[in-house]
């Protein structure tokens, strides 16, 4: 059954084909191409991506992540094949209809939801301004796993996050440790992992996999976000934690970048589907 939902730039949407809606963002809401990345986080199956009944992705791997399309303001159909299927008559999730804003800059993840059902949700990217010397990190829970608890510098930062939701937070750019337990747990699932957090960038990471089946991995975005005065703006580099499973990236791997406390005054922006 399709299921047509809006991307506007007021809703992050899950496309889970019962799908529900949260913020979404764009660096320019009213014009120009919207850029549109595919994150394939569903543990042993590799997939082929359809967008327009036109094969996109080709044997798209569980941990790839790839883009930005850049695509016209409008209207797609996404459906999602078992690897090398002949066509997209027979998808194994989907198809769905999105609207994408001129502007926008979006994901759309395949990936378990927490009781372990293969499901694709849709978020916007927050490319909104940072002030000169800071920038954004979020996180985002697509693992078939329980509420986690995000660590940064040995103290909880965010509590209870939820499959599919996220937090994010703007910072002073500089390096902190970071980590992910199953909530109200001390030891880690994920980490502990330095993250560098880059200036005038939104470093977005993407916990996946199955925590009964022990596969939890990574996947790191960064996205450009506008900034008023940079001095110096690190543009998208990745960096390898060393003994962190990690996702691939059209142009390199990325790592662990979480949030961040100490020293760091922090707003901590939880979202929720409803």
């Amino acid at each position: 059954m399709r299921k047509s939902l809006p991307l506007a730039t007021t809703a992050v949407v899950g496309l889970a084909i019962a799908a529900s809606a949260a913020p979404a963002y764009a660096a320019d809401e009213a014009a120009g191409s919207a850029q549109l990345s595919v994150l394939h986080a569903v543990p042993d199956l590799p997939v082929d991506v359809y967008v327009n009944g036109e094969l996109t992705l080709d044997d798209f791997n569980p941990g790839d992540l790839a883009g930005p399309l850049e695509l016209p303001g409008g209207d797609y159909e996404i459906a999602i094949t078992a690897a090398d299927a002949a066509d997209a008559s027979e998808p194994v999730l989907g198809p769905v209809d999105v609207s994408l804003e001129g502007g926008g800059n979006y994901t759309a993840a395949a990936h378990l939801d927490a009781e372990g059902n293969p499901t694709v949700t849709a978020f916007g990217n927050d490319t909104s301004e940072l002030a000169a010397g800071e920038g954004r990190l979020t996180v985002r829970h697509v693992a078939a796993a329980p509420e986690v608890d995000i660590w940064a510098n040995g103290e909880v930062a965010v509590e209870a996050l939820a499959n599919p939701d996220e937090a994010s937070l703007d910072l002073a750019a500089g390096t902190l440790e970071a980590a992910v337990s199953l909530t109200g747990e001390s030891d880690p699932v994920i980490g502990p992992a330095d993250v560098e957090v880059a200036e005038g960038v939104n470093t977005i990471v993407y916990a996946w996999g199955s925590a009964e089946d022990g596969n939890l991995a990574l996947a790191t975005q960064t996205v450009d976000a506008t900034h008023s005065a940079p001095d110096g703006v690190p543009t998208g580099d990745f960096e390898v934690a060393a003994g962190q499973s990690t996702a691939g990236w059209v142009a390199g791997i990325g790592v662990l970048a979480l949030i961040g406390v100490g020293a760091v005054t922090m707003g901590v922006r939880a979202k929720s589907r409803v």
